[in-house]
């Protein structure tokens, strides 16, 4: 069967696979990973394959159909996101309207929270995928070669006649290393260059070497509406096997960004993975999420296996609002990580937020102040974003905290983030100024623009790197956030 895979037009540079999707103020654009690994897997199971990732490269609608109309797939697997599913939902019916005989599930967080719900939203729209979805696809195509009722796959939802029915639950993937490598899709369909990270050197190429994560922060939504908070593994040979294959496949690619939930969750696993790149003597920068408890002795490790950066959700510089958001860390345990970091040499960027449950203006300034004492080499400042299925979502949901219902509004007219919650004691618009308010102070202290540009002038890669993410992210930084719509 051939499927076609559709990460679908949308606003140019909009990643639905990010934890937050939107268009962000550094430029950064995430590969369409999680969509890629279901088409090697589908490819391996003897399925023709087609992917088209239609916010990078650009294309509208009448190319989409053209595509569609020269593949002529039998099934499209259609990914989607909070802010973007009315969107998404449309082109179903764009889709469906000329191409009537083409069979489309619809995937992503936001259909896995609200399964029913989204398939209200049009008939053109045969099917959603609940959770991890690569063999749900896989046995979709099998049932619909084999002309069965689609009734017998487990992690779906979808319209029988005039009543909708969801299906058993799909378990967790075991086995991850049945999946073909990632990059290998990526190479065949994507342009590298499209893709961006301003906390990984440019290009670069992201993987996952896990699913899952064993931490409960109540605003996470991967771990809360598809993967799970059990962590399941690739081998470490499976991994290092593919590190050598975008090294040898990938002309010109300068990095690897491991998008696991957290890398380092697993010390042990994660210095394993170091140590084999070690062994086989491989040369890449890399960066990985992690987690604020990793040892100095790890850290030592990675800097040595290429690690150069590491993203770390520091959240909070009140305990009791880390405590409220089940953070699991404490302050003095950031303190002591950072200290680490940079006695090994990796860039850690710090990532902030503000609208927490008991936030205040006070607790806020403690988080600036956490993290200017910090001096990571990049951070963000946001106001939390909730999606629905994370406890995030229903603690606000509950106290009428958030603030509209039309998920649309959950962007700007520009695409990036809009803040949608306030707190007991503090507007949307209070939260928006002080994230504005904040990465000015922390980006324009003169030891910090010193600091930058003394890197920038001594390093060409992190000189490119920096360039690249200034462009978009000055003019926010000078003007602030647009909040004439909240």
């Amino acid at each position: 069967m051939k499927i076609l895979f559709l990460n679908p037009p949308f606003m140019k540079m909009f990643s639905r696979s990010q934890r937050s999707p939107a268009v962000t103020k550094s430029g950064t654009l995430y590969y369409p990973m999680w969509l890629s690994y279901a088409a090697a897997l589908a490819e391996k199971q003897g399925h023709d394959i087609d992917l088209i990732d239609a916010p990078a490269d650009g294309h509208d609608l009448n190319y989409v159909k053209e595509r569609i109309k020269n593949y002529a797939p039998s099934l499209i697997v259609v990914d989607t996101s909070t802010p973007s599913i009315y969107n998404d939902v449309k082109i179903c019916d764009e889709i469906k309207e000329t191409f009537p005989e083409v069979f489309l599930l619809l995937v992503g967080t936001h259909v896995s929270a609200l399964p029913e719900e989204s398939l209200k939203i049009s008939r053109s729209v045969d099917a959603i995928a609940v959770g991890e979805y690569d063999y749900t696809v896989k046995e979709i195509a099998e049932a619909l070669v084999e002309k069965k009722d689609i009734g017998s796959v487990k992690g779906i939802c979808y319209w029988n006649a005039e009543k909708i029915v969801q299906t058993e639950k799909r378990p967790l993937m075991e086995n991850l290393d049945e999946i073909p490598f990632v990059s290998s899709v990526y190479k065949r369909f994507l342009k590298m260059e499209n893709y961006f990270n301003p906390n990984a050197l440019h290009p670069m190429v992201t993987i996952t070497t896990s699913r899952g994560c064993p931490f409960q922060c109540i605003f996470c939504v991967y771990p809360q509406t598809m993967m799970g908070h059990r962590m399941r593994l690739r081998s470490v040979k499976n991994v290092v096997d593919e590190i050598e294959y975008i090294v040898d496949s990938f002309p010109g690619v300068k990095a690897i960004f491991f998008e696991d939930d957290t890398l380092t969750a697993n010390k042990k696993r994660c210095m394993e993975i170091s140590e084999e790149m070690l062994r086989r003597n491989i040369k890449i920068s890399w960066t990985a999420n992690a987690r604020a408890d990793l040892d100095y002795d790890t850290m030592k490790i990675m800097k040595k296996a290429g690690c150069r950066c590491m993203c770390v959700g520091f959240e909070s510089g009140n305990q009791q609002l880390l405590d409220n958001i089940k953070k699991k860390v404490s302050i003095e345990k950031m303190e002591q990580f950072i200290n680490d970091a940079k006695r090994a040499g990796i860039f850690v960027h710090g990532c902030f937020m503000v609208g927490h449950p008991g936030e205040t203006k006070e607790t806020m300034k403690q988080t600036l102040e956490l993290a200017k004492r910090l001096k990571p080499d990049t951070v963000q400042f946001y106001p939390i974003m909730v999606y629905p299925g994370t406890e995030a979502y229903n603690w606000y949901k509950e106290r009428n905290l958030i603030t509209t219902s039309d998920f649309s509004k959950w962007l700007t007219p520009d695409g990036l983030h809009n803040t949608v919650i306030k707190t007991e004691k503090l507007s949307s618009d209070e939260l928006v100024r002080f994230c504005d308010y904040a990465r000015r102070d922390f980006y324009l202290r003169p030891g910090y623009l010193l600091y930058k540009l003394a890197q920038t002038m001594t390093s060409p890669a992190e000189m490119k790197r920096n360039f690249k993410s200034a462009k978009t992210f000055i003019k926010y930084l000078v003007m602030g956030s647009d909040i004439s719509d909240k």
